[in-house]
Order: C-alpha cells, then structure tokens, then sequence
C-alpha cells in the first residue's frame, strides 16, 4: 500500500487495545476510505456491510443475511431478518459465538445508505453499541462518502452516539510525494514538473490516477481521462458534489462563485455571488466544504477571522470549471504556451504551497515549529503602490517567511525590478503590520533560481518544489 503511513500507524495502535472502539473514517468521493480499511485488514475483518443507494430497508436486510452467511461459513442461506432490530440481535449472537478473547472487527461501508427512508437503522445502531457492544473487546469501524451526513449525523450527533466516537481518521488526498511513489509503484516515470502538472489538473485521489498508464505522457493523459468526452474525468464533476453532500446544488454554487476568483472571496462575496443568504445554512455549508479538502479559509495577515478570504483548492473542481466547463478546450500539449495556461499553472501551484505550508517549513529544517499560514494585501493609495505577498508564514520562533512563488519549466531569472519589488513589498509589511518580527523573502519556483538571482541580498531563503513536495 503506498502512502496512509499515519492512518496505518493509528489502525494498528487500536488493534492492539482491549476495549469497545467506534472508528469514523471521512473523506471525500473516490479518496480511498474502503480502499484502505479492506487491503490493510483483510482477514482480520469479521464482518463487513457495504449500503447501497437509494436500495430498500428489506433489500439491506437481504444483503445483511448474505454477509453473516458469508463470515460465518454457515452452510445454507439464513432467512433475511425483519428489522434491524433483529439484525443486531444476530449479529450479537454471531459474535459472542466468537473466542471470548478476540478483537472483533466490524466494517459498515457506506453507513449513511443503510439508514433508508423509515428503516430505524441508525436508532437500532445506536441502541446495540451502546447496550452491548460498547461493554466488548470490538472495534466497528464506520465510513461513507456522504459528507454532510456523516458529519450531521455521526459526528456531532447530538443523541445516543453524542461523544461516543473514539477513534477518528480523515482520509485526505494523496501528498505530491505520495502521489509521485504511486505512479512509480505503477512502473509510470515522470519527472517532478510532469507530476506537477498532472497533480495540479486532477489531484491526489488515488482513484483517478489508478486510470493513468505506463507510457502515456501527462499532456496524453489529461486529453484522455479530462478532455475526451468519453474520459473518466470529463463529468466527474456532475457526480463529485451530489455523493457528498445534501443539498449539493449551493455547494455547487459556493465553488463555481470562488472558482472565479482565485484569491478568494469573504463570506459575504460569496453570499453575493452565489444567492445564499449570509447566515447560518451558509456557515454549514463552507464548513463542510472546508472539511472535506475543497476550500481553505486563509485569513489576510494582521486581520480578525471574519475577514477571513475562503479559496477553491481542489485541484479537479478548478480545472474542470476552467477547461471543461468554462472554456472547453481539445488539447492539452497546444495550450500549454498560451497566457491562460501559465495564469492557471501560476494559480495552482501557489495553492499547493498554501495547503502544504507546512512542508515549507520542513524544507527549512522547522517542520515541528508551531507557525500559522496568512494572506496579504494592501491596497496602496494614490502616493503609494499597493503590495500583495502570496503566502506569509508566521513563525513562532519570532520569524516571519514571506513567500513568493513561481511555476516556471525551466529555471527562473529574477530581473532587477523583481529584487525592488521584493524589497517594497518586505517593507510594505512590516509597515503595515508593525511586526517587529524577522522578515524573510523566501522565493519558491519549480526548477531553481537562476545564479545572478540566487547572489542578490534581497532572496533569504530559495526553495525549489524538490525541497518541498519530494519527501
């Protein structure tokens, strides 16, 4: 299994306790949560359901009695039960028929599909973890794609599960580095801007890059599975937010309003744009968003929380509004030196750096050093030019890194209004924000600096994307 090193350590650590543990796993459509739970623990499973949409109470209880069979190695077919009143009561017996010192493990797959209309099975769920399976040596372990349910109902349940949940495990896209040893496991050998490019189109979702193949360029791939009609990813868009979420339709809306601006919108331009209502349905909604990876909310330096700017980060959602809904395009490899290209390249791979600024500061030797990730813009006024720094990371070592980022193929030429402008902006800040702290210009590109560049006094720290997303 390539990546999931954390969730695997966790998994392992609760295998070895000797007490009840209801696991949560969350994570968007296609990011590999039963992936995960039925590779990594295969037979030391002892029962497994999976929902099915939109199927019947009656057609889950059938499905229920096949699985039982199944684990059970019972001979002939068991009457579907009635109720899952009366399936939790098999179930219970079936386990207890287990050695008395085993760890019991159970998985129930897309878990909010089981609780079909009137079916009582999240109340009976509940009833049976917390009257017999909470006083066992078992670990249930609970996931599904359903977003917004999970989080409604499970998560902040506020009734028999409130506070029941006691291993949590959210299931985010693979990393740049993970994503580069998947391709390598699939015997694919690109360079580090190839993977780039093709991280920045589609993402880390282990789903989509399962259909990537050996031999096959990333321009060859993204025509493919993105452009061509008939491609993976040429609708997966129209699937991605109804699996997630309910009501998908103003969480549509929320990203296409943030897709059109790339640094981001406040809640009240996104209430403006999108036709929500600045309340409290709109609070959920960018916190669902925000908990399944599509946007980040980043506060400009220096400002409260309520001017906090929320961004698209998800990689497939931009590309999709930019070049398959937006602008159709047909070719990847002719578009790549026109202006939109290099706009949108620019775009997605400062989006990088913000959501993994962290390991920017690993690439500095202080991964473990608390920091906190801010934006910043100043207007200016008539005497003054206005400045806009792409990613301040404020350190807790009384520093402070302002980030310029640049996506170049090849190695990038600072020219001399570059190093003023790098001066202006540095003194713009701390002018602005009265930070008494250290300010360090950090330049970050793909592929280098080149050597006049690197020698001038206004760059204190240079970092190519190697540094950053190769480990």
């Amino acid at each position: 299994m390539v990546g999931r090193n954390k969730e695997t350590k966790l998994i392992d650590k609760v295998l070895k306790r000797k007490k009840a543990d209801l696991m949560v796993i969350t994570g968007r459509r296609r990011v590999g949560k039963t992936y995960l739970i039925t590779n990594y623990l295969k037979e030391k499973l002892h029962y497994k359901l999976i929902g099915t949409q939109d199927a019947t109470a009656e057609n889950q209880l059938k499905k229920f009695a096949l699985q039982l069979d199944k684990y059970s190695g019972a001979v002939s077919p068991s009457m579907p039960p009635s109720s899952w009143a009366e399936a939790f009561n098999i179930l219970t017996t079936y386990l207890t028929q287990l050695y008395r010192s085993q760890r019991k493990i159970l998985f129930f797959d897309e878990f909010p599909w089981l609780d079909s209309h009137r079916s009582s099975f999240l109340t009976e769920f509940t009833y049976w973890w917390n009257n017999w399976a909470a006083q066992q040596n078992i670990l249930i372990i609970i996931c599904g794609s359903s977003a917004s349910w999970m989080i409604r109902k499970v998560i902040n349940n506020k009734g028999g599960l409130h506070n029941r949940i006691t291993q949590k495990i959210h299931l985010k896209p693979f990393t740049l580095a993970e994503t580069s040893a998947f391709l390598k496991s699939k015997k694919i050998n690109h360079n580090l801007y190839q993977t780039l490019q093709l991280y920045m189109s589609i993402g880390g979702i282990p789903y989509y890059l399962e259909d990537l193949r050996k031999g096959e360029s990333v321009a060859q791939a993204i025509d493919r599975l993105c452009l061509d009609k008939d491609g993976l990813l040429h609708r997966e868009f129209d699937n991605l937010y109804p699996a997630l979420f309910t009501r998908h339709e103003n969480h549509i809306k929320v990203i296409k309003a943030l897709s059109k601006k790339w640094k981001g919108l406040t809640r009240k331009e996104i209430s403006s744009s999108s036709g929500i209502k600045n309340g409290g349905a709109l609070t959920k909604l960018l916190q669902e968003l925000e908990d399944t990876d599509f946007i980040i909310r980043l506060t400009p330096y220096g400002k409260k929380k309520r001017d906090s700017l929320y961004r698209l980060v998800d990689e497939y959602s931009l590309f999709y509004l930019k070049f398959i809904e937006g602008t159709p395009i047909k070719s990847w490899l002719s578009y790549q030196n026109k202006p939109e290209y290099l706009a949108w390249a620019g775009f997605a791979f400062e989006n990088l750096c913000i959501k993994y600024y962290r390991q920017i500061l690993g690439a500095i030797q202080l991964g473990g050093l608390a920091a906190d990730a801010y934006s910043f813009y100043s207007s200016g006024s008539k005497d003054e030019r206005g400045a806009q720094i792409d990613l301040v990371i404020d350190r807790a070592d009384d520093s402070i890194n302002l980030c310029e980022i640049k996506f170049y193929k090849t190695e990038f030429q600072l020219k001399p209004k570059d190093f003023s402008d790098l001066e202006r902006k540095r003194a713009v800040f701390r002018e602005k924000t009265k930070s008494k702290k250290a300010l360090f210009n950090t330049v970050i590109t793909v592929n280098g600096l080149a050597e006049t560049s690197l020698n001038n006094s206004s760059v204190d720290i240079h970092l190519v994307a190697d540094d950053i997303f190769g480990k």
